[in-house]
């Protein structure tokens, strides 16, 4: 079986946009391992390649500290391999069962993150979701969805449902399952789900301190909400992603850089 890491590069052998996005893509997955939002080899993040109805996923099998930007393979919303690395590592099902339905639904949306953390799988499990205590939860006020937990994401016919349950939000809580944001970018589908994942480590404390709990009033959680959307003030990510990419760069690592 053939389960090297190490693969040759692609940069030659496709657009120039493609490969800008193969390195933002494999730079989201390095941060996602950074910030202790991995699970294993599990989950996913999605990114369409710009001009064309094609995605660049994971190899099912890689740490998500291992992802390069040549590691990561073309499919299509069907979730059909056009292109990947010479490799036994496939694809795992659920990844274009949840990502292909929301690419293919919103063409707003460029980049799909799901996530399993300690964090986010407890408030998914909660019946009341994502409390407003935090200046950060607030964000997601009137912008979140949540979709009832259904099995392990491999029916095709759950599609319709996800979406629907998604909306417009550029999150969702999937109940007693996990976390998952989207965006027009990968910076800014990134952003969502830290903000999204810090918001559901500060619930899980404050409710684990036993205190009573403090809920500011409705008129100031919607003026928060409204103020912390990405087109109120300016777009995440443009202004965050330049240093979260130093960061990456200056990171010590036996593993390959994530833009080779």
């Amino acid at each position: 079986m053939n389960y090297e890491t190490n693969f040759r590069s692609v940069r030659d052998s496709v657009s120039s946009e493609e490969w800008q996005t193969r390195v933002d893509l494999a730079a989201c997955y390095r941060l996602i391992d950074l910030y202790g939002m991995t699970d294993l080899i599990y989950n996913h993040i999605t990114a369409k390649i710009p001009n064309t109805e094609y995605l660049l996923i994971n190899l099912y099998g890689l740490l998500y500290k291992e992802i390069t930007a040549s590691s990561l393979v073309k499919i299509d919303l069907d979730g059909n391999i056009l292109s990947k690395p010479d490799t036994d590592y496939g694809i795992n099902k659920s990844g274009y069962v949840i990502h292909g339905a929301i690419h293919g639904a919103r063409e707003d949306v460029n980049c799909v993150i799901h996530t399993h953390t300690r964090a986010g799988m407890a408030v998914a499990s909660m019946s009341d979701g994502l409390l407003p205590l935090t200046q950060t939860s607030m964000r997601f006020v009137g912008h979140l969805g949540y979709h009832d937990y259904e099995g392990p994401a491999i029916d095709l016919d759950e599609r319709v449902r996800l979406v629907r349950d998604l909306g417009q939000h550029d999150a969702l809580i999937l109940r007693n399952h996990g976390l998952l944001t989207c965006g027009a970018t990968i910076q800014q589908a990134f952003n969502t789900m830290y903000q999204l994942e810090l918001s559901c480590r500060a619930q899980v404390d404050a409710m684990n301190s036993q205190a009573n709990l403090l809920i500011p009033s409705k008129e100031t959680l919607e003026k928060t909400a409204h103020l912390y959307q990405p087109g109120t003030r300016r777009p995440y990510g443009v202004l965050e992603w330049p240093a979260m990419l130093r960061l990456l760069n200056a990171e010590n690592s036996n593993y390959p850089r994530f833009d080779s």
